[in-house]
């Protein structure tokens, strides 16, 4: 239709559109018994809905504000946030001037006889217009054209999340309004008052989450269909990280401090030791699943509280494992206070020893069952020497060495290798291991925590 009136062919279906509106809106009832008031009549005499205001006459601007009443939820496993705003669209509508110095509240139902901004929100989820106890709309129109138009509105947006440094992270959303079918000829959005079109955010107060900065943009999206108009609200959301300390953090830690006890503990009380061990690293796989039951499932991320859930938990481990070492190295010593490390290895090189005396003495054997054979084989020899060799004088090849027993060889070069190593980890006293982990452990804890805090909040 609005092709054909571009074309400047149809007057005449223009002028039977704006009768048969004239018409319904003098019929239209705002109650049970009341017709629009006369003003209101006068002004929408003629008034076409369908068309926007300076039509074939350039675009119409629109300029938005809005305020944030509330934002009520923050999830990181759908990756949205649900707000309350108000927004406000402003316009000017020639057709409607009209004389005064007051402006028109109209009821928020008469909002269906204008023409309004098809303006959406673009990554809604799902959204909804209070209702309660009407419709909550405003309808407000000047004397010179001018209408504003407000609404409250109730919405779950996307917001993609980057949780690499989860929970000290800080995560920029969005809002963006954009017009649905008019496109950058037909339709202009502006920001009434830039920055400060947005209020609200300096007096929000949110569970997680302090509100750092926020500002506003305006830009263009590009689709098959053509150029739209955009604005953009961007806000960016720092998370407080008091609650993760105290839920996740100093547990955590504490349950390390809590497997270094065991390193004061005698080597001889094993159900104690063991106990301890076995404890720390169950309650540390629980708290370690705990905290990723609001997080979403995702092989993407790794999070700055799973570092430091691992790095802990490694921890913990080692302080089990340095009890099985001590433990070990004290049971295969005769003397359980004062153990050379190498003699560990002295059962070994018995067997090893035994082993290369059987191989041995069965290669000495061999060699005098090959001796015999050759003794009595000789004399035969000597009777079946052939005319060409009389004297039997002539000397026999010599028959070639025979190559060294390469298994013996082997456990040989077995045995010298494991005696460096047995030097190598040279241990006085295995009671000395406990002594090195009070001192390595939580040096090394201390280091590495000063590298992640530094990296995950100042880098």
């Amino acid at each position: 239709m609005m092709a054909v009136l571009r074309s400047g062919g149809s007057v005449f279906i223009m002028l039977l559109i704006s009768r048969m509106l004239e018409n319904s809106l003098l019929s239209a009832e705002v109650k049970e018994g009341e017709i629009l008031p006369p003003t209101i009549q006068k002004l929408m005499k003629g008034y076409n809905k369908y068309l926007r205001p300076f039509f074939d006459n350039g675009p119409v601007t629109v300029g938005m504000s809005l305020d944030v009443a509330s934002i009520d939820t923050i999830s990181e496993i759908n990756m949205d946030y649900t707000a309350t705003i108000f927004l406000r669209q402003r316009w000017t509508d020639e057709r409607l001037v009209f004389e005064g110095n007051k402006s028109l509240s109209l009821d928020g139902r008469l909002v269906e006889l204008l023409w309004v901004p098809d303006t959406f929100i673009v990554d809604s989820k799902k959204s909804f217009l209070h209702d309660i106890t009407v419709e909550n709309r405003l309808i407000r129109i000047f004397p010179n054209g001018t209408v504003l138009y407000a609404l409250r509105i109730t919405t779950t947006v996307a917001c993609n999340m980057d949780l690499t440094k989860y929970p000290m992270d800080k995560q920029t959303c969005t809002l963006q309004l954009e017009s649905w079918g008019y496109n950058t000829n037909d339709v202009m959005f502006y920001w009434t008052r830039g920055n400060e079109s947005v209020s609200g955010l300096d007096t929000l107060r949110l569970a997680q989450y302090t509100v750092e900065d926020h500002y506003t943009s305006a830009s263009e999206a590009i689709y098959e269909t053509g150029h739209y108009p955009k604005l953009i609200f961007h806000f960016e959301l720092k998370r407080s990280i008091l609650y993760f300390i105290l839920e996740t953090y100093v547990p955590s830690s504490l349950l390390v401090v809590l497997s270094w006890v065991s390193f004061w503990i005698s080597q001889s009380s094993v159900p104690a030791r063991v106990c301890i061990g076995v404890t720390t690293v169950l309650t540390m796989t629980t708290l370690m699943m705990g905290a990723r039951t609001s997080l979403p499932n995702a092989n993407c991320f790794i999070k700055a509280i799973d570092v430091y859930l691992g790095i802990c938990f490694s921890f913990i481990f080692g302080a089990l494992i340095e009890y099985a070492v001590a433990h070990f190295c004290t049971l295969n010593h005769p003397d359980a206070n004062i153990v050379m490390y190498g003699h560990q290895m002295g059962g070994f090189d018995e067997e090893m020893n035994g082993m290369v005396t059987t191989i041995a003495a069965e290669n000495n054997r061999a060699k005098r069952r090959k001796e015999k054979a050759a003794a009595v084989s000789a004399p035969m020899a000597e009777l079946e020497l052939g005319p060409s060799s009389p004297t039997g004088s002539e000397p026999k090849p010599e028959s070639p060495e025979e190559p060294p027993n390469r298994c013996l060889t082997v456990l040989v070069l077995l045995r010298k290798f494991l005696r460096k190593a047995a030097n190598c980890c040279h241990v006085e006293n295995p009671h000395l291991i406990d002594n090195y982990s009070r001192m390595t452990f939580p040096l090394s804890f201390v280091f590495i925590n000063l590298l992640y805090w530094t990296y995950y909040l100042y880098l």
